[in-house]
């Protein structure tokens, strides 16, 4: 089903159901696209209950927060009034007496092993009966009973013990170099013998390094997400870092009086971090309460923070797939397309606007109606991925226009409707094609396809470049069923063939083109113009455009080249130069032609050339030419498999 997202409705066939429209947090935006706040008095109780419990919690954490720092300090007071007296770290409590416990343990283990070990190698002693086993079992047994084995034996009990132990969760701090400095101006003063050497020890470059490893080790794990609970719902702590040049690259959308994360678009701050997800629900950002807040105050406000983030989020609930390594997917658009008319687009601020015929870099199908993707040639000045309409949402939308147009023309009497065929020929609908760059190499041209109406002068240029330059241009030898006259000879002019032969070439698809004229059949092989390829030069082809989709089919990989005529008035004006004298209509029909050309076989074209004056024509002819050599080229994926 296709929903349209309009103004926070989703409008439907059946009528309007209430629905969700995202905003770019930090992208500015029309405010005429903007949706209108929702009603969201019958949760303001709820809401204020909530602001109430977070602002005790706050000051909760703040004074405990000045307790322990309180504390701190009159520990290292202590520490430099009293130097006889050292000061225990709280993590390494007790460890002392658990050592000497521990050793005692392990003399116990030990023991106790040692002896089960004898008694079950006197078990095996007594059940094996042959002379090496009882060699074996007796040098195990003086093995045991050395004092280096029972040593050997309490150190890998010792490490064990030690590599078991958990390590902790994350840093309690990553300012040890601030609190190495705070230490040594408390020791300034000093001049006990256990001060001078603490204070030797923190200005030691050794322990100063260890620090600011520590510290950028610490920085890092403290940006990581910390998940813990809050108000007796699980939520995680995440801080990103934001500059201003870089947008946070990401959506919101209101449900209820919540605020959710509802697209992570690629190249922004979140989707670098990968800290946020899809469905996470915001309650802070730097300790300011989101809940309630309508998605436009949200994106207000995030356009004015920079630096670091702090977010305090409920994780989504949704199961989230096994992270894997997006591809990019190279295509052409065959439509054009401008989010600002689409009221099917998510998030209007982040459409991404192209042409038929435009180069499109996708990045991201996670959401199949809408890619991310970039324009070609348009990443430096889009820091964000754009979106874009999915491969099949947008066959289904326009096999669904088209259903209604020929209803409507249906009930117009105009034309009959066949909705079978509307609906199931979605690979019809020319959408995107799947493109790769390619170089052609230096012995394999590709062919040029001339295209254009008749009295476009595509024919006039072809004939230009094989009288210039022969030993680099030339044309496909043609086939045909008649008769060789006096001065051909087969295989230069034409290749003569029997009329079941052609026919049978034919039935195999191995003409480009063909036509019959006079009783007598022609055509274009593919062999023909593999031959020339072969031979080194560049094939010129003029092609009518229902060959273009078999030349298309083939592998000789051609580059089609659209001759389009100028405006009726210059085409009378080159036309009287050849001595031709043009009526009117025909001058229409030829401008009508070249329009039905590039509409129906546009996505076809690799080029378009004006022809407004045959000079300059020629010279861009030419020009595209030689860049095949110079620069890779756009071509299907299709054919390079």
């Amino acid at each position: 089903m296709i929903t349209s997202h309009m103004n926070g409705y989703v409008q439907e066939a059946s009528g309007l159901i209430k629905s969700h429209r995202e905003r770019a947090v930090d992208c500015p935006g029309d405010e005429s696209n903007l949706v209108k706040s929702p009603q969201s008095s019958a949760h303001m109780e709820r809401i204020q209950h909530y602001q109430e419990e977070l602002r005790k919690r706050r000051e909760e954490d703040s004074r405990l927060k000045h307790e322990i720092d309180l504390n701190s300090s009159l520990r290292l007071k202590k520490l430099s009034q009293n130097p006889k007296v050292g000061i225990d770290n709280p993590t390494f409590e007790g460890k002392e007496k658990a050592t000497k416990d521990t050793c005692s343990l392990d003399s116990v283990v030990v023991a106790k092993i040692q002896i089960e070990l004898l008694q079950t190698l006197k078990w095996v002693q007594h059940c094996l009966t042959d002379a090496q086993s009882q060699q074996d079992v007796e040098l195990i047994t003086q093995l045991l009973t050395k004092e280096d084995f029972r040593t050997a034996y309490s150190i890998y009990s010792a490490v064990s013990q030690q590599m078991s132990r958990v390590s902790p969760t994350s840093p309690l701090t990553s300012q040890a170099q601030d609190l190495c400095l705070e230490v040594q101006k408390i020791l300034q003063s000093s001049q006990h013998k256990e001060g001078l050497e603490l204070r030797a020890l923190l200005t030691n470059p050794h322990l100063q390094a260890l620090m600011q490893a520590h510290d950028s080790v610490a920085v890092q794990e403290m940006a990581e997400e910390s998940v813990t609970q809050y108000l007796g719902e699980t939520v995680k702590l995440v801080r990103l870092e934001k500059a201003r040049d870089t947008p946070l690259g990401a959506t919101v959308r209101n449900d209820m009086d919540s605020v959710v994360v509802s697209r992570v678009v690629k190249g922004g701050a979140a989707e670098r971090s990968g800290l946020l997800s899809e469905g996470d629900e915001i309650l802070e950002i730097n300790g300011i309460s989101i809940r309630g807040k309508h998605v436009n105050e949200v994106h207000d406000l995030l356009q004015q923070m920079h630096g670091t983030l702090t977010f305090l989020l409920i994780p989504s609930s949704q199961i989230k797939p096994a992270p894997h390594r997006q591809t990019v997917m190279h295509v052409r658009a065959y439509f054009d397309y401008d989010p600002s008319d689409d009221p099917f687009v998510p998030c209007r601020e982040l459409g991404l606007s192209f042409q038929k015929g435009d180069i499109l870099h996708v990045i991201s199908q996670d959401d199949p109606n809408w890619w991310q993707a970039y324009r070609d040639g348009d990443e430096e000045n889009q820091p964000l991925a754009g979106l874009i309409p999915g491969k099949s949402f947008q066959q289904q939308r326009e096999t669904l226009k088209k259903t209604l147009t020929d209803r409507s023309r249906e009930q117009q009497g105009k034309k009959k409707l066949t909705c079978s065929a509307c609906f199931n020929n979605y690979d019809d609908i020319l959408t995107y094609e799947e493109m790769s760059l390619y170089h052609q190499p230096a012995n394999r041209k590709r062919p040029i396809a001339l295209i254009g109406p008749t009295n476009s002068g595509h024919d006039e240029l072809r004939r230009r470049l094989l009288s210039i330059e022969p030993e680099k241009f030339a044309v496909a030898v043609p086939h045909t069923t008649r008769s060789p006259r006096i001065h051909e000879r087969n295989g230069r002019e034409y290749h003569f063939v029997t009329r079941s032969a052609f026919e049978a070439d034919l039935a195999t698809g191995k003409f480009i083109e063909s036509g019959e004229y006079e009783k007598n059949l022609y055509g274009t092989s593919t062999d023909s113009v593999r031959h020339v390829i072969n031979s080194g030069r560049i094939c010129l082809l003029c092609l009518h455009t229902r060959s273009l989709r078999v030349l298309r089919s083939s592998n000789l990989k051609p580059y089609v080249i659209f001759i389009a005529p100028p405006s009726q008035e210059r085409l009378r004006t080159l036309l009287a130069t050849e001595g031709k004298t043009p009526k009117p209509e025909m001058l229409k029909e030829v401008i009508e032609k070249a329009r039905e050309m590039e509409q129906n076989f546009g996505h076809y074209f690799d080029a378009t050339i004006l022809n407004v004056d045959p000079d300059q024509a020629f010279h861009e002819l030419r020009r595209l030419i030689d860049k095949l050599d110079t620069e890779p080229q756009w071509v299907p994926t299709s054919w390079l498999c």
